[in-house]
């Protein structure tokens, strides 16, 4: 139990370190268009993201998939701005036209896992069973993540239900906010 103790932490920190941007900006690109009704589908999308990951999480730490790491540390914040761009992108924010988050979620999830796959293999020892440890890993990330989500969700209630902020300004002003830093952490990654 210690083992999961250790790995549920670092899976913690993997989304609310300092050093988790990346995953928080990504988070908030894919919850910028929810409001505080809408938990269930961005639970469901947090999951999505959270299976993509661990599956390329995995399959790259028993080394069935090899990858360039800077190529994968600059794919990472281009899924956030691909994902910013489509919400900037929406007009309504129906069920119908928001589809296309669930595929995000899961396909960039995948990319995201390669990044962290390099630090969690060297974290593992010989004799840990892998698949306990990164259960344990991505039950951390998949907690840290909906911690992020409430308060996202939870901001835009207040913002939209309370304030009456306009839900598309509130879109716009976080989506927006999310690329300008997303295209920074891109353009900081380029091998120059």
């Amino acid at each position: 139990m210690q083992d999961f103790g250790f790995y549920f932490n670092i899976g913690w920190e993997h989304i609310i370190s300092k050093d988790a941007l990346d995953h928080q900006l990504f988070i908030a690109a894919i919850a910028a268009i929810y409001l505080l009704k809408d938990w269930k589908q961005v639970l469901i999308l947090v999951t999505a993201f959270t299976v993509g990951h661990s599956l390329t999480l995995a399959l790259s730490v028993m080394n069935v998939i090899w990858y360039d790491a800077k190529l994968v540390e600059i794919l990472i914040p281009l899924t956030i701005v691909v994902t910013a761009l489509f919400n900037l992108a929406q007009k309504k924010f129906t069920p119908r036209s928001i589809r296309i988050n669930y595929i995000l979620a899961l396909v960039f999830g995948l990319i995201h896992g390669l990044g962290f796959a390099n630090t969690i293999r060297f974290l593992l020892a010989e004799d840990q069973s892998i698949g306990w440890s990164l259960f344990a890993f991505n039950v951390g990330l998949e907690v840290g993540q909906i911690v992020v989500v409430l308060f996202l969700l939870l901001l835009s209630h207040l913002l939209v239900t309370v304030l009456k902020i306009n839900r598309r300004d509130w879109v716009i002003f976080l989506s927006a906010g999310v690329f300008a830093l997303a295209v920074k952490m891109t353009l900081e990654r380029l091998p120059l």
